[in-house]
């Protein structure tokens, strides 16, 4: 999520990193359903889960006969659309991580009963929409956190093409301006970021 500044040909959109870390049981927790996931995670709420920044889900298992059982993931995605993910689960004590950002899960729904407890969560990695439309991406400043990383800036979706990447510093008292020459780079169909949650704390983005 992020503060929107207008006032120019230049927008400027200021986004705080979703600091919440990744947690395996952030969706629901120990439990082996018969068919649907009890929403009863760390970060639920009146049976759901609304992410700050849209996250990736992960399932992580117990039992050593899980292999092959899946969960189907329900909730809407970056831009508030439906969306579901089919997770396949693995052998004892493994996490898989999906490859859909989730901005809320609202339900799961397992194809067998698991042969032991298994968790829902969410992993580091997570985006968010800068812009929706046609724009050019002018630059960006960025405070950097305690860990070193990659932003990732694609357009189209979350998992569109990348078309610029930007490393940040190891240093919570350090900060990068970049400024991008000419007259940006262009984002055909709208600007997404894509990243870990260690390594930025906020930025602000100018796109016009």
């Amino acid at each position: 999520m992020g503060t929107r500044f207008t006032g120019s040909d230049a927008s400027a959109l200021f986004v705080e990193a979703d600091t919440n870390a990744a947690d395996v049981a952030s969706i629901g927790a120990n439990q082996r359903p018969n068919t649907a996931l009890t929403i009863n995670g760390t970060d639920a709420s009146g049976g759901a889960v609304s992410f700050t920044n849209a996250r990736l889900v992960t399932v992580t298992t117990t039992g050593t006969g899980d292999a092959g059982k899946t969960i189907l993931i329900t909730g809407t995605d970056i831009d508030g659309a439906a969306q579901t993910e089919t997770l396949t689960m693995l052998g004892s004590a493994t996490t898989v991580t999906g490859t859909k950002y989730f901005k809320t899960v609202t339900a799961g729904s397992v194809n067998t009963q698991p042969a032991a407890n298994i968790s829902v969560g969410m992993a580091n990695n997570a985006a968010v929409a800068i812009y929706a439309g046609r724009a050019r991406l002018q630059g960006t400043y960025i405070v950097c956190s305690s860990a070193a990383g990659v932003l990732n800036f694609l357009t189209t979706s979350i998992t569109g093409d990348s078309q610029l990447k930007i490393g940040t510093v190891a240093s919570a008292t350090v900060s990068r301006d970049i400024t991008v020459p000419d007259e940006g780079i262009l984002f055909k169909e709208g600007i997404y970021l894509q990243y870990d949650v260690t390594t930025f704390s906020n930025m602000t983005v100018f796109h016009a």
